[in-house]
Formats: C-alpha cells, structure tokens, sequence
C-alpha cells in the first residue's frame, strides 16, 4: 500500500495511527501541502479533490480519511475500531463524529488559506478563528466524557475511531495555544495515546517529511 501523506496533515495523520493500530505496513508519498504541491498536475490525477490522504491499494485509490478508515476496517478487522455494543459504539461514533465535523470542517488548511488568500483576514484573527471552534467543540466534549460510566483513560477500554480522529486535533490545539488545562480528560486520553507505539509512530514531528 502506498499513503500519500503529509506530516501536519490532521487526516493523514488519522489514516497513519489506522495503518498503524492495524499492524499494516505501507510506503509514504509525501505531497506538501504548505508548497501546494496537492493543486499540481500530477497530484490531480491521484486526486482530483487536491486533498489529502489517498490510500492507493490493490483495489484501488480511496480518498477520505473516515472512508480510508472503514476500507481499512472492513478488509482487516482485527483488531477493530468499533466496539460490539451497539449502544456503546454509537456514543463512541458520536464524540468521534463531533470532532472530525464540528472541528476540522471548518479548520483545515484550504479553510484557512481562504480566510487569508481570498478574505484578507490577519494572522491573530486567523488563531483565534482556529482556538474558537476548537473550543466550541472540546467544550461539550469534555463534558460528555465527564458522563461516561467507569470513565477511563481510554473511556471504551481500547483505542477506536474515537481516538484516531481525536489525538490529531488534540496535537493542532496545543500547536495553536489553547487552554489545555481546561480539559483534563481529553488530554488524559491525548497522553495515554502518545504511550501506544501506533500513535506514537504516526506523531507529526517524527515523519521523514517533518
């Protein structure tokens, strides 16, 4: 398999720890983004989108992180992401659901680029662009993991979809500066993470293209 990569990039950072918990072994691509090497003709033709990742396998090219992930899932389910317990695996697909469409929605780099490129909008309003809907979205987070029964580190007992697209944004707040103190569980969740070889190998600051 062949994953076209970034190492700042929040989805292909989800799509490492994946590859990564899976135990599957790949070959980076690496396609940088902050030089716009994803809007160049030959990356069009892997991805017309100009975004990242794209998981390129024997069946295939697949874009979409959350897509990556269920492919992923469904042609090796052990060990899973998701939980046996339907009323447990939707809570989970919820705190899940919440950060990779409340938060990276609205905060990923062509979101930002437009905000700078086409709105004139300045660095400092930008950051607090950025650390606002992180907050308007950690916030109930926060709180709904505060009502989890038996809370944990890892609060469903192992590592799911739920920390896969959480530990990214967690590392993209505390790049932007925001109050960390004021959510104690995710960063519990966040540092138990870093302590697993999966998502310690998939960090940002230790890919080859960092």
């Amino acid at each position: 398999m062949r994953l076209y990569t970034y190492f700042r990039s929040s989805t292909s950072y989800r799509v490492r720890i994946a590859l990564n918990l899976k135990g599957l072994s790949y070959e980076p691509i690496f396609v940088n983004l902050k030089d716009g090497e994803q809007k160049q003709e030959g990356f069009l033709k892997i991805n017309s989108a100009s975004a990242l990742p794209v998981l390129e396998t024997s069946d295939g090219r697949f874009t979409q992180s959350l897509a990556i992930i269920d492919y992923l899932e469904s042609k090796h389910p052990e060990p899973s992401f998701f939980l046996l317990d339907v009323i447990e695996n939707t809570k989970m697909k919820e705190l899940a659901y919440a950060i990779s469409t409340d938060i990276h929605a609205i905060n990923n780099l062509r979101v930002l680029n437009y905000l700078s490129d086409e709105l004139q909008v300045q660095p400092e309003e930008k950051t607090l662009w950025y650390c606002h809907w992180i907050d308007a979205a950690f916030e109930p987070l926060e709180h709904k993991l505060s009502e989890l029964k038996g809370f944990k580190k890892l609060p469903f007992g192992k590592p799911t979809l739920f920390e896969i697209v959480l530990i990214p944004q967690v590392y993209n707040a505390l790049r932007y500066d925001v109050e960390k103190s004021k959510y104690p569980r995710i960063m519990d969740i966040y540092n138990c993470c870093l302590d697993i070889e999966a998502f310690k190998n998939a960090s940002p600051e230790i890919q080859p293209d960092a």
